[in-house]
């Protein structure tokens, strides 16, 4: 039997993938729907960024690879081909594609589409191969957790697509609450599914985690679409990478931006040049010149991690201290998130902050010690509003929300 390796390569757009149907012009499996894919000849990595660009126009620069998971073999034994599939997911930031003739239509789905689809072969199993799990939602320090907390709902949804019974389901989405413990999104997500869920079954779990997920997406949107009002043409001061606060800085159309680069991992480098891509006047700056620079803007406008129920806002670490400079420079200090990232079962005098890796900062053979925080604290009294979906919350708002958030978790007993 011939042995053939092949790429079959997911590209994502929020949780949707995009998929084609194959037109007649194709040497295989003609009619059926699949991803982006081709013939991986020499280097696969290299490969699958060539048929991103050849089947949908996209520049693969501007794609971002998710993971590459472990390839597989199929047999089709009516060609006599041993297939050998090569798994990648990437992400992407638009759904402004441009097929090949290789395409007859294409959709962006769910994945979960795949198990009622007219597929290429082991299409499932290849998406199987490289979708979220509990060991990536507790791995990812790349992101926010607004976008992990929809991977972790992602797990369930995908789980329950797999076959898993209701009450392994519900073991998953213990994991995922431990493995996330601190963020109060992945918390309050992966409740409601199970908790809307009702006990029912695993179908029940698939509907609930899609529907979550769906109404994760809207509500980050809305959040930011919010702040982005309340700080129309305001010069900003922002750190760190939350989706939710750029996503307002670009919709507030500032005249001037400064972004704090965040270290120790420095990902305010990245939110900085998205931000000048899209056009905007933006200075990068350290994390120490904060308090020299916060005078030249006319607002502070942040992410946030979690929200206690007092009102104060866990962030990634030096957010307070660009709190404290905003106050003495009397500028006013917006957080932007969803509703969703209120922590209602937290104690805000004792919340669980994870810190970044000590080598990260110091890997030398001095004999000290390291601190490296990767979260702290901003107290509400710092804070002009959290600006959710819903509107600007004050602290007494924020109590009124937890306590309703609160409700969810009572699908554990």
């Amino acid at each position: 039997m011939e042995e053939t390796h092949v790429v079959t390569v997911f590209l994502r757009h929020g949780t949707d993938v995009l998929l084609f149907r194959r037109s007649d012009d194709v040497g295989s499996y003609t009619g059926r729907w699949g991803a982006v894919a081709g013939h991986a000849e020499g280097d696969p990595d290299a490969q699958a960024r060539t048929e991103i660009r050849e089947e949908t126009g996209l520049d693969p620069d501007d794609t971002t690879l998710v993971r590459a998971g472990d390839p597989f073999p199929v047999e089709d034994a009516d060609r006599g081909t041993r297939w050998v599939v090569h798994p990648y997911l990437f992400d992407c930031a638009t759904r402004d594609v441009t097929p090949n003739y290789e395409t007859v239509e294409y959709e962006w789905a769910p994945p979960t589409v795949l198990r009622e689809r007219d597929t290429v072969p082991d299409l499932w199993t290849s998406y199987d191969r490289v979708r979220p799990r509990v060991a990536s939602v507790r791995d990812d320090d790349a992101h926010g957790s607004a976008y992990i907390s929809v991977r972790a709902c992602e797990v369930l949804r995908d789980d329950a697509a797999s076959g898993a019974d209701y009450e392994s389901l519900c073991e998953t989405a213990r994991a995922l609450l431990d493995a996330r413990a601190s963020m109060a999104a992945v918390r309050n997500r992966v409740n409601r599914v199970l908790h809307d869920a009702d006990g029912a079954s695993a179908d029940a779990v698939l509907a609930s985690a899609s529907a979550t997920i769906d109404d994760a997406l809207a509500a980050d949107e809305a959040a930011a679409a919010a702040a982005a009002v309340e700080l129309r043409g305001a010069a900003l001061l922002t750190l760190s990478r939350s989706g939710t606060a750029f996503d307002a800085v670009v919709g507030a159309d500032p005249p001037r931006v400064v972004v704090a680069e965040s270290r120790t991992a420095c990902e305010g480098v990245d939110t900085a040049e998205r931000l000048a891509a899209d056009g905007l006047d933006v200075t990068l700056t350290t994390d120490a010149a904060v308090a020299t620079l916060v005078d030249d803007v006319d607002a502070v406008l942040v992410g946030a991690d979690s929200v206690l129920r007092d009102g104060s806002v866990v962030n990634k670490v030096g957010t307070r201290a660009a709190a404290l400079a905003a106050a003495d420079a009397d500028v006013p200090v917006y957080a932007v998130c969803a509703r969703d990232k209120i922590a209602s079962d937290v104690d805000p005098d004792a919340p669980t902050l994870e810190d970044a890796p000590a080598a990260a900062l110091y890997d030398g053979d001095a004999a000290l010690s390291v601190a490296n925080p990767l979260f702290d604290v901003t107290p509400a009294a710092l804070l002009t509003g959290v600006v959710t979906e819903r509107g600007v919350y004050d602290a007494a708002d924020v109590r009124d929300a937890a306590a309703d958030l609160r409700a969810l978790a009572d699908w554990d007993g």
